[in-house]
């Protein structure tokens, strides 16, 4: 059971990547799954819970319209749409499976953590 993402990369301000995770040895469109960032030197912050039925929800206000989570369940992966990057958007962006069956911004509710991919914003 395992989370892989990817997608990360260099990327000049203003720019867009979008960030995948493949779940194997479970169904993710059975759980929420979720987003997460962290900075060098910061702690782990919420982007992101997208639920098992339709729709996500987003934690952070400064993402709110550039950044969309959604899933594809017949690839059973995660995405993470990123528009009009910034430098402060600089991170290890991580995916992880929630343990309940409601979205949470707290990372301890999570397990199974892909091991995070590095996105950096710089010109």
């Amino acid at each position: 059971v395992q989370l892989q993402a990817s997608g990360g990369g260099l990327v000049q301000p203003g720019g867009s990547l979008r960030l995948s995770c493949r779940a194997s040895g479970f169904t993710l469109g059975y759980y929420p799954a979720g987003w997460f960032r962290q900075a060098p030197g910061k702690e782990r912050e919420a982007i992101s819970c997208v639920k098992t039925g339709v729709g996500s929800t987003y934690y952070l206000d400064s993402v709110k319209g550039r950044f969309t989570a959604y899933r594809d369940i017949m690839k059973n992966t995660l995405y993470l749409q990123m528009d009009n990057l910034q430098p402060e958007d600089t991170a290890v962006y991580y995916c992880a499976r929630e343990s309940g069956v409601d979205c949470s911004a707290d990372p301890q509710s999570y397990k199974n953590w892909g091991q995070g991919t590095l996105v950096t914003v710089s010109s």
